[in-house]
């Protein structure tokens, strides 16, 4: 069961969905998510996933034209490193009018990442929120014992 929590209060919905690499978790403000994976480059590809999938869900299941992005990032650590990537991310979608749906990680470390994004045109989605960026308030990034976890809120 996925359970969605509103700022204050009890959860709004409760649904079966599919297995998914993230959940929400309770916060006392915007949204918190707990992101999983088990190596670090497909944490930063399953939360930059968990980001878009909550901004927008597809309209339909049609072939439309898809654009690829690369980005590259440089960071003194691997938090900055995180936040710098999701919200380079944010900024693409919102200047470009792309929705992402996928990620290429090709290269990380904890000061480096040069991956590819793969995205389609936001009026093939509906927008349920918009989220303006990560942040960096109660960050946790942490290798636990199957592989890796995180814990971002997000500023809606």
């Amino acid at each position: 069961m996925a359970h969605f929590f509103h700022s204050q209060g009890p959860p709004l919905y409760r649904f079966q969905v599919k297995k998914k690499n993230y959940e929400f978790i309770e916060h006392t403000a915007d949204l918190c998510i707990r992101v999983k994976a088990g190596n670090l480059s497909a944490l930063f590809k399953n939360a930059a996933l968990a980001v878009f999938e909550i901004i927008a869900t597809p309209k339909k299941r049609e072939k439309t034209s898809r654009k690829k992005l690369r980005i590259n990032q440089e960071a003194d650590n691997l938090e900055e490193l995180f936040i710098n990537w999701l919200n380079e991310l944010l900024s693409l979608s919102s200047a470009k009018g792309l929705i992402f749906d996928d990620f290429k990680i090709e290269k990380l470390d904890d000061h480096h990442l040069k991956a590819q994004a793969f995205a389609g045109d936001m009026k093939n989605y509906e927008v349920n929120t918009e989220i303006k960026a990560a942040t960096y308030h109660e960050l946790k990034i942490a290798q636990i014992d199957s592989g890796w976890q995180a814990e971002v809120i997000l500023d809606v």
